[in-house]
């Protein structure tokens, strides 16, 4: 590899990372926007009240597969390359959202209708288990030792770009009116057919983008794991467990990407407003979030971090209670200030955080099962609230006791980390014994 190419390659590298994210998350809130407005009315008995329950349960279904699929795609990902499993991930979650835009309804063939959504949801999860996690292993060992944070930081930014790109292609369905039958006939199924652009566009960058040094070092020198699992449990069992509890801050993203549709709509804002706040926030994110990943590059990735735990607890009553006014701009503003300013500092640092506490050999593995696991509380996260009462009057103090109590757990178990920021790639995960 000439010199320019190795300085182009993490670029690349977070390119394709920033893309497939897009992809993965474009399809996963075109599921979760559909499941809070759409799927109620088509997929379970009309009328019945525990249908918006139901329909978001389908939503955390996925999160049931992820770590199924976590243990599956890491032990390939760490065993045959990052690459090869991206460019499995990236079909299989494209496939499974073009078939749901083609599925038949309730009405049309009553309670198979909502299985055949569990199968393909579950397809989406088990996707989703080895994207980020291999995408965010990948460009972490392309970048450089001193922006490893910055460049792992586009693997998340995918997901904001995902996210304003479903809410876009979506808010023409919101705006159709309830008693148009298009609206509940065939508007909603466009937004998953035209996944497949985004899909095609990802598969075209992703396919000529070679494996990172230090993985190919590692098979070149015979350190491939043969039973990865076995190798991780062995030597980072506690790092498994302390990503597991970190991961619970992507609860904050879903509570706030799709439970508060429903509750924003339960206290009167219009759809179209809901779903314009999660585009404005997410806008917001994209510029916010590089610049806190290069924080974390010059400070540490535990202050950054711990700092969007704790003010996305700090901000999300509020949030919730401005939805309640009448003042538009209030509610744009501390939806901005929530998850832009707040939940975005964990999101962006995430991925060298917990990146970094595991060697290459394992890193894969490391990463998909400790989120995954720890992403089962974001994905039942809105029905769990739901059904306590977080989508009546007076919800919004349910959905701050929630986050407050999850943002609580994720910051203890940050604090138990050691910061990485100042140690080489090829000798992260590894203990040195210090010399007595």
């Amino acid at each position: 590899m000439t010199e320019t190419d190795s300085r182009k390659t993490p670029i690349k590298a977070a390119l394709a990372s920033f893309m497939g994210s897009a992809v993965e998350y474009y399809d996963f809130f075109i599921f979760g926007t559909a499941s809070a407005l759409i799927f109620p009315h088509i997929f379970f008995p009309s009328g019945d009240d525990a249908a918006l329950v139901m329909s978001l349960a389908t939503f955390g279904f996925a999160y049931i597969a992820r770590p199924i699929g976590a243990v599956i795609l890491g032990h390939l990902g760490d065993r045959i390359g990052r690459q090869k499993i991206l460019m499995f991930t990236l079909v299989l979650m494209g496939v499974a959202t073009f078939i749901i835009g083609c599925l038949p309804t309730f009405e049309q063939i009553g309670w198979f209708a909502p299985i055949l959504l569990v199968l393909c949801r579950l397809m989406q999860g088990l996707s989703a288990a080895g994207e980020q996690a291999g995408a965010s292993s990948m460009t972490l060992e392309h970048a450089p030792d001193n922006r490893r944070s910055f460049f792992t930081s586009w693997t998340l930014s995918g997901t904001q770009g995902g996210q304003i790109l479903a809410a876009l292609i979506f808010l023409p369905v919101t705006l159709l009116p309830d008693d148009d039958p298009f609206k509940y006939e065939w508007a909603w199924r466009i937004p998953f057919w035209l996944s497949a652009v985004v899909v095609i566009v990802t598969f075209y960058i992703r396919r000529t983008l070679h494996e990172p040094p230090a993985f190919e070092e590692a098979k070149a020198q015979g350190e491939i794991a043969k039973v990865p699992l076995f190798d991780l449990l062995r030597d980072h069992w506690r790092d498994v467990l302390r990503v597991i509890l970190c991961a619970f801050i992507a609860a904050v993203s879903t509570v706030f990407g799709n439970l508060a549709i429903a509750y924003g709509v339960l206290v009167g804002l219009p759809q179209s407003i809901t779903l314009w706040l999660i585009v404005v926030a997410n806008l917001v994110a994209l510029g916010t979030q590089p610049l806190f990943a290069m924080l974390a590059d010059r400070i540490g990735r535990k202050p950054v971090f711990i700092y969007g735990a704790i003010s996305s607890a700090v901000f999300m009553p509020f949030y919730m209670l401005s939805m309640s006014s009448d003042n538009i701009f209030v509610v744009f503003l501390l939806a901005i200030l929530t998850f832009s300013c707040g939940y975005a500092a964990a999101n962006a640092v995430w991925p060298s955080f917990y990146g970094e506490m595991f060697s290459a050999k394992v890193r894969f593995s490391g990463l998909a099962i400790g989120t995954q696991i720890g992403f089962l509380m974001a994905g039942f996260a809105p029905s769990i609230v739901a059904a306590l009462g977080g989508v009546q009057e007076g919800g919004w103090v349910v959905i701050s006791l929630f986050t407050g109590a999850i943002c609580l757990i994720v910051t203890v178990a940050a604090l138990t980390a050691r910061e990485t920021k100042d140690v080489p790639t090829d000798t992260l995960g590894i203990r040195i014994p210090v010399a007595r």
